[in-house]
């Protein structure tokens, strides 16, 4: 029979946490099953899509005229002018340009690399 240890110091003076009652051992559950070929390549393809359809829509998105039709800058009318800025349509077609790099690049490590997403 092993004794229950409860929380206090060790003879070194680290602290000790509780430890569980002597029992069956728990055996740890079997690792899940690898995921597939065909998966990976199929989540990293949808992911590629959807940085380029992000992407492509953040780059010129601020450029429309529908960019000046929507309810926030009445909402906030201090920011009526930061909303018309160009810097601010610039900014937002730049994080545009930064999601359809992300997207190649993922292209091209799908074509380089027949593994996909690793």
């Amino acid at each position: 029979m092993t004794p229950q240890s409860t929380p206090g110091w060790e003879p070194d003076g680290s602290p000790t946490t509780a430890r569980a009652v002597a029992g069956p051992q728990v055996e740890d559950p079997a690792p899940p099953a690898p995921v597939r070929f065909w998966q990976r390549r199929v989540w990293a393809i949808c992911f590629a899509i959807f940085a380029l359809e992000i992407g492509l829509f953040l780059v010129v998105f601020p450029w429309m005229d529908s960019w000046n039709i929507n309810h926030l800058p009445s909402w906030f009318p201090r920011l009526q002018d930061l909303w018309e800025d160009l810097y601010l349509r610039g900014a937002v077609s730049g994080l545009g340009l930064v999601n359809v790099y992300i997207a190649g690049g993922e292209v091209i490590r799908l074509i380089r690399r027949p593994g996909g997403m690793r």
